[in-house]
């Protein structure tokens, strides 16, 4: 019941703020801004441009309130416009690639997200060109591992070595990996950053 109520009072919320009610917009702000600032934080690492973006947000809010439907999430309305905002920052950024390296550099939680998202197969030609670097055995084992989806204890059946010795070139295959990540076009990795941490 307390989740239908609170679901109402949104949608009464708002229609007023749709009408033009700054009290409305107010309250809408308070409920929102903690959620969406912290990930605008842990994006970007710097609580002067995260409280920027905020506020960039919830003025694009209020000057297309017209546009709000409440019958939809506004949730989900909200943090559109902020990973839009958020695209937008990194493409001006992309420009001044030193900036951009630092946020990547201080996202050490970015390279798991970034391995998850080479796995996937519109990225597999991007994967394939990094693998090249890879020594003809390594490259073949992490394949085996991490896109045919064999277990250690099969491929080290398959080349006649230890899951031990398996284990470690998938390490090792991995850390270049993540020292290869300045060579991902900058505008694909702006995308995985956006996506990682304005997920809803």
């Amino acid at each position: 019941m307390p989740d239908i109520l609170a679901s109402v009072d949104e949608v009464q919320l708002l229609l007023r703020l749709r009408d033009g009610d700054d009290l409305a917009f107010g309250q809408i702000y308070d409920r929102y801004k903690a959620r969406l600032g912290y990930s605008l934080l842990r994006l970007l690492k710097s609580e002067v441009l995260a409280e920027e973006l905020l506020q960039d947000v919830f003025m694009k809010v209020w000057e297309h309130r017209a546009a709000i439907d409440p019958t939809r999430s506004f949730k989900a309305y909200l943090y559109r416009i902020a990973e839009n905002m958020a695209y937008d920052f990194f493409r001006r950024a992309a420009r001044e690639k030193e900036i951009l390296q630092e946020i990547i550099a201080a996202n050490t939680e970015l390279y798991t997200h970034v391995e998850e998202s080479l796995l996937k197969k519109e990225n597999i030609a991007f994967l394939e060109r990094l693998l090249a670097q890879l020594p003809s055995q390594r490259k073949k084992i992490f394949v085996a591992c991490k896109l045919e989806g064999k277990s250690y204890k099969e491929v080290a059946e398959e080349f006649g070595i230890s899951t031990t010795t398996v284990n470690d070139h998938i390490q090792k295959a991995m850390e270049c990996l993540k020292a290869n990540i300045h060579r991902i076009p900058v505008m694909q990795l702006t995308g995985l950053l956006v996506s990682f941490f304005l997920e809803k």
